[in-house]
């Protein structure tokens, strides 16, 4: 079993890639079949089903053999893993934003003029 980390590095990896991308984007919509998710990707259905394992081992997508059809469904979970991780990180970049515009909002002190006379 993968821990939490492992699980999100495997779902970042997974979306790291373009089709892997347009196929979870198309999933979203609803289920489909492994053909109906191929006929938009200008690649083979070889292809397509490798980068669909890809996403099932990833744990974004899980799939279901019903007779000759493959059928996709996305996994809400994993999608929902990345979103909170990412959601935290946002929160704490705000933050650093936050302290960052204090910090520019302050007058400057003044300074101390020094002689350089020796």
């Amino acid at each position: 079993m993968l821990n939490h980390e492992q699980k999100l590095d495997a779902v970042f990896r997974a979306l790291s890639e373009p089709n892997r991308r347009a196929i979870v984007l198309r999933l979203a919509r609803g289920s489909a079949s492994v053909s109906e998710l191929a006929a938009p990707l200008d690649m083979t259905l070889a292809a397509v089903v490798q980068h669909i394992q890809a996403l099932e081992q990833s744990g974004l997508v899980r799939t279901q053999k019903e007779g000759r059809v493959r059928t996709c469904t996305l996994d809400p979970h994993a999608i929902s893993l990345a979103e909170s991780w990412l959601s935290q990180r946002r929160q704490q970049w705000e933050s650093h934003f936050d302290r960052l515009g204090a910090l520019f909002a302050e007058p400057a002190a003044p300074r101390k003029r020094t002689s350089n006379k020796r």
